[in-house]
């Protein structure tokens, strides 16, 4: 693994309700490498997206981060005054969100919020933040760009809107981006589209990635690492090649086994149950009222997280064997 432009270490972020506090995340540690895409799956509720707000800052209340560490570059963003975070959204690290046309301005050109972004964190103006606006649209594979910097977003498709989200995103040129079910919202054509945009960005900026996602064809698409997450907590990291052949936590192979390939029949499988309430966990292991491999020892005790190999951890006191 190359050295890590980003590391969570013991993150504890909670929302405070008049039920309690619901731990949203539970001690998450993950480093993710420079230069490399890594995908944060799980069902809804496993902590993916609370995950991006917290590296962000964003979080508010009632929720709070209530403890832990997020390393940038060697800086603990958590440590940082307001205006020093700014400094760093959208210029060092940047978020794409799930639903591209709710993240512009109705009342705006395309062009004229490009030209605020550029102008606020690049410093050009005028006739060289229009210039940039045309460049980074280009980049992303837009056309006509005369006629979209001029259009407002009612105007344009869920994939241009998402496209000129991330040209907003590159302005920058940031260190990391975060992607949140970036491709949820547009049909299966243009997920593909923008799926291979990605991909040639990271290629030809050196970008690191974060990848938000409940679809793992996702994740196989654009990913060198998955890290899967139950409850809050991390549950297996690994590369996606390991993931996709030889997943051993058996959330991992329950999610795997729950996608729908040209060779099924019938129903598909589903994994029994549902996600545990956050603000009252089960004993021990999380997973283990849903797990087939669940012993007494689940119950009682708290996996740790373990590695099975150099580059490949796992939570769980019985992960699935190897396959000979």
């Amino acid at each position: 693994m190359t050295e890590p432009v980003l590391q969570i270490e013991d993150l504890h972020t909670g929302f405070d309700t008049p039920s309690g506090t619901v731990r949203v995340l539970r001690g998450l540690t993950l480093a993710i490498p420079a230069g490399q895409a890594v995908g944060i799956v799980g069902e809804s509720g496993s902590g993916k997206t609370v995950t991006a707000l917290s590296i962000m800052r964003l979080i508010r209340p009632p929720g709070r981060i209530a403890s832990g560490r997020v390393l940038f570059q060697g800086r603990d963003l958590l440590a940082l005054s307001e205006l020093e975070m700014e400094r760093i959204r959208g210029r060092q690290i940047a978020m794409i969100f799930q639903q591209p046309r709710e993240s512009l301005n109705p009342v705006l050109s395309v062009g004229t919020q490009m030209a605020m972004v550029i102008e606020r964190h690049v410093g050009l103006t005028g006739g060289a933040a229009a210039a940039r606006s045309r460049e980074l649209l280009r980049q992303v594979e837009l056309p006509d760009v005369d006629r979209l910097l001029r259009a407002y977003p009612h105007e344009l498709s869920g994939g241009m809107c998402q496209r000129v989200m991330i040209a907003l995103c590159l302005a920058c040129a940031p260190a990391l981006l975060i992607a949140d079910e970036a491709t949820t919202a547009l049909d299966v054509t243009v997920q593909l589209q923008v799926l291979r945009l990605l991909r040639r960005l990271q290629a030809e900026f050196g970008l690191t990635l974060i990848v938000i996602t409940h679809n793992l064809g996702v994740v196989a698409e654009l990913c060198q690492w998955v890290a899967v997450m139950y409850a809050g907590e991390l549950a297996e990291f690994a590369r996606a090649s390991e993931i996709f052949t030889t997943p051993r936590h058996p959330y991992t192979a329950r999610l795997l086994a729950c996608r729908p390939t040209r060779a099924a029949v019938g129903e598909l499988p589903v994994i029994p149950g549902a996600v545990p309430d956050l603000v009252m966990l089960p004993s021990g292991c999380p997973f283990h009222p849903r797990c087939h491999r669940a012993q007494a020892v689940c119950a009682l005790e708290h996996p740790p997280l373990a590695a099975l190999t150099p580059h490949h951890h796992v939570r769980c006191f019985f992960p699935e064997e190897v396959p000979a």
